[in-house]
């Protein structure tokens, strides 16, 4: 079995890894850290340099430091060691006066050894328990301080707080004064309140006064003085005595010309924080930061940078130039191999010096195949070589047409193809023509189109000329003709008079303004979309005499090919037409006719009967008044009201006869706004003499206040009745018991297809349609009669729907028993503004 062994690849130092790295990156990101790196690197050389001096800086602050605040320290040393001997020797005065072995002329004495061996010590003053003022002495060369005087009392102020706090601590007390007693400005003094005890009872203190300022010039070492700026402050820091140096911006004080001032301060023992020694060190040179060597290495490293920084910038000036021609370049290129036009370049010799891809694509022949190539070139078609090469002559010199050429060209495969070529002069960036630029484009496909469209017209124009219509354009506003038919040609000859009569007796919608564009026009009609009527088209029918015909016509606005607004008749010869509607019109008539003489027939034996009782009822009257007159049995008065009741049975027999005669008259149709009440009234006194002979009654409701409709009443009548008689035949064919012969007619308004319509409904207690009478109920020549004719219901939904209403009938049921029919039909109210619609009852009103 064979044994795979590992095989260990030599690791990678970190150089051989930064080379694969940085081979790995573009050529602009090595530019571009090539300039950074120089750049990084004096920066962090800047840095370096910066840090060391910051170093160095730091450290001299912390020596001198170091050194003021020894020397400080020192000082504040002498300056309590001073005080504290001359603080014991008050103390010893003190208990000497205390112990009275000292009276006023030996307390003279001893302040004057005193002050002869402090030279800051300016008085010396013995004041007793009351305040009072028992001896004092001054120095003499301290002639700015003022002498206590003798025998009067401590004055009110520094001195007289301090004398009270050394009375209550039995202590000695420091204090500091600046103020005279009457208020005035006196140089800064130290005061030293030493109590006198008597047997441990305070007699008094002792009061030594130091010049602050003397004390600054005997207690200060001179060679500390020297070094430092030594001075004295009080607890608020205001200057008492010495120099200072002001400070300066610590934020600059690593920079040579902001060095910062190294201070340290501490309280003077025993007096505390009331006198504080601060001492300041002397900047007497710049030392190493001040020095040339940093601002030369600070101008180097600024050049220096600033020179790869402008050396940087223009790199990438540069950078950005050759990708901003790059990407011209491959713009122009990518232009041009993605353009479908073929572009070929010519020298002024006609040798081919440039071919772009759709050339290459066009003609099958390579780019190398074709650049450097003269006349004849492999693309020309050997038929046509010696054509093509005058044309070349002719672009060589300038002589081309600006439309352009049109030629064969012949691809690599030997197949032809039509194209077109312009051209135009060459001309280089300093305006030298160099060649010719020619572009070509292949027309096989539009000539194709072209010759598809020109037959395609062809057909059309045939197509209109063979038309049964006449078709007429013409401009608006001008009698030209722009196209016309052949039928048009034959009515109306050439001209656009035809065309203007047809208009102008139609009355076709006007033009529209100047305002509305053709983006309004619907894709249909030439009409803009706000000027169209409510049908998808509009036209007028017109009798021309000249013609003898019956003509539809038809118009459209349309863009003429040129842009201008154009009419577009068509007119149509409907005599044929108008002639069979003629015809069906008086048909139909015919037949309303004959269904009402069919009812009428019908009724014959009902109407007998009805006449019968008033023609009886005047033969018994006339034979009565003959036989009483005969026998001289009657007087006027009586003979007057026999006749007066013989004259009421003959006007009713007159007028059943006169509402049969009305009814069943042919007369022409007649619609008018009638009232619904009395077309209902008219159709109930016909209807009542079917309904009795049959024993059927009759219960009618008719809403108040109902509008008129448009209708013609004689053929409303003829439904309605219609409609009464089959409930009462119905009902009869049910042999239904005298309480359920009841046949109901109600009339309300209501609404129908979103609009107030006026509802008839007849409603009778027979047995109901069948199912399948049901579905052909409406049929003509249908009848479930054995003697009907089956046109009734028939030529009654035909009268109603031509008055734009609707029929409809509905059996009635108790739960699963069939209790009657229900014939209904609705006729639309004509719209109502103003109080005509105020006076229109609601729904609610009419079905109450």
């Amino acid at each position: 079995m064979p044994v795979t062994l590992p095989i260990s690849l030599p690791k990678q130092t970190p150089a051989a890894r930064l080379r694969a790295w940085w081979r790995k990156l573009t050529p602009q990101r090595q530019d571009r850290l090539a300039l950074i790196a120089p750049l990084t690197a004096v920066g962090l050389f800047l840095v370096a340099i910066l840090a060391a001096f910051a170093y160095l800086r730091s450290e001299e602050i912390a020596r001198e430091q170091e050194a003021v605040r020894r020397d400080v320290e020192y000082t504040q040393q002498r300056l309590r060691l001073r005080l504290m001997e001359r603080q014991e020797q008050l103390q010893r005065a003190s208990r000497e006066i205390g112990n009275r072995e000292v009276d006023r002329d030996d307390f003279q004495a001893l302040a004057e050894t005193q002050m002869g061996e402090a030279p800051e010590l300016h008085s010396l003053t013995w004041v007793d328990a009351r305040r009072r003022v028992q001896a004092s002495l001054g120095n003499a060369a301290s002639t700015a301080f003022t002498l206590y005087p003798v025998g009067g009392l401590l004055p009110a102020g520094d001195a007289d707080a301090a004398f009270s706090l050394a009375r209550d601590l039995q202590q000695p007390v420091y204090a500091l004064s600046q103020q005279r007693p009457d208020g005035s400005e006196l140089p800064p003094t130290l005061q030293v309140h030493v109590p006198i005890r008597d047997h441990s009872r305070f007699a008094g203190i002792v009061l030594a006064e130091y010049s602050v300022d003397a004390l600054f010039r005997y207690g200060v070492p001179a060679e500390v003085s020297a070094r430092h700026a030594i001075s004295f402050h009080d607890s608020a820091g205001k200057l008492l005595a010495g120099t200072v140096i002001p400070n300066r911006n610590p934020a600059t004080g690593l920079l040579p010309w902001a060095s910062p001032v190294n201070a340290y301060e501490v309280p003077v023992s025993p007096v505390g924080n009331g006198l504080v020694v601060r001492g300041q060190a002397y900047r007497t040179s710049l030392g190493l930061i001040g020095s040339g060597l940093f601002w030369l290495v600070i101008s180097l490293s600024v050049v220096t940078a600033w020179t790869l920084i402008a050396n940087w910038r223009h790199t990438r000036r540069r950078l950005q130039a050759q990708q901003a021609l790059v990407s011209e370049t491959s713009f122009r290129r990518a232009m041009e191999n993605s353009m479908l036009t073929g572009m070929r370049a010519l020298d002024l010799q006609g040798r081919i010096t440039y071919v772009n891809a759709a050339f290459c694509q066009m003609t099958g022949w390579n780019e190398s195949d074709l650049v450097g190539r003269t006349a004849p070139f492999p693309y020309w078609p050997d038929a046509d070589a010696d054509m093509l090469a005058a044309r070349l002559e002719e672009e060589l010199t300038g002589k081309s047409t600006a439309g352009g050429i049109q030629m064969r060209v012949k691809r690599r495969d030997g197949t032809l193809f039509d194209a077109r070529l312009y051209v135009s002069p060459l001309i280089d960036a300093r305006g030298t023509q160099t060649g010719w630029m020619t572009s070509m484009t292949d027309i096989t496909e539009p000539n194709r189109i072209r010759e598809q469209l020109s037959a395609s017209h062809e057909r059309f124009t045939t197509v209109l000329e063979a038309l049964d219509a006449s078709i007429s354009v013409a401009p608006l506003g001008s009698e030209e003709l722009l196209f016309a038919n052949k039928l048009y040609r034959q009515w109306f000859g050439t001209l656009a008079a035809g065309h203007l009569r047809l208009v102008a007796q139609a009355g076709v919608p006007p033009p529209p303004s100047e305002d509305e564009t053709l983006d309004d026009v619907d894709s249909f009609a030439g009409l803009p979309t706000n000027l169209l009527p409510e049908a998808e088209s509009e036209s007028a029918e017109i009798y021309l005499e000249s013609l003898g015909k019956w003509l539809e016509v038809r118009a459209r606005y349309l863009s003429w090919v040129d842009g201008r607004l154009a009419q577009m008749v068509i007119a149509t010869d409907i005599t044929a037409r108008r002639l069979a509607e003629e015809q069906s019109a008086a048909q139909t008539e015919r037949a309303q006719n004959a269904s009402r003489l069919i009812t009428m027939g019908e009724m014959a034996s009902s109407v007998a009967h009805e006449l019968n009782q008033p023609l009886t009822a005047i033969n018994n009257y006339c034979n009565g008044m003959v036989s009483r007159i005969k026998a001289q049995q009657i007087s006027e008065t009586e003979l007057l009201g026999a006749l007066e009741k013989t004259a009421k049975q003959a006007q009713r027999a007159g007028q059943i006869i006169q509402r049969i005669r009305s009814f069943v008259k042919r007369s022409e149709t007649n619609r008018a706004m009638s009232e619904v009440r009395l077309m209902v009234d008219e159709a109930l006194e016909l209807a009542e003499i079917e309904l009795r002979r049959r024993n059927v009654r009759l219960s009618h409701y008719v809403a108040p206040r109902l509008p008129q409709v448009l209708a013609d009443p004689i053929l409303i009548e003829q439904v309605l009745l219609n409609l009464l008689k089959n409930a009462a035949e119905s009902i009869d064919a049910a042999q239904r018991p005298s309480a359920q012969r009841h046949v109901k007619l109600r009339v309300v308004l209501t609404r129908a297809s979103d609009r107030d319509v006026v509802e008839f409904s007849v409603t009778d207690t027979g047995r109901g349609l069948a199912p399948e009478v049901l579905g052909r109920l409406y049929e003509a020549f249908y009848s479930t009669k054995s003697d009907g004719m089956g046109i009734g219901l028939s030529l009654c939904r035909s009268i109603v729907e031509s008055h734009l209403g609707r029929m409809t009938a509905e059996n009635l049921y108790n739960e699963n028993d069939v209790t009657g029919c229900c014939f209904s039909f609705w006729l639309p109210c004509p719209p109502l503004t103003g109080d005509a619609a105020a006076d229109r009852p609601t729904l609610q009103e009419s079905l109450r």
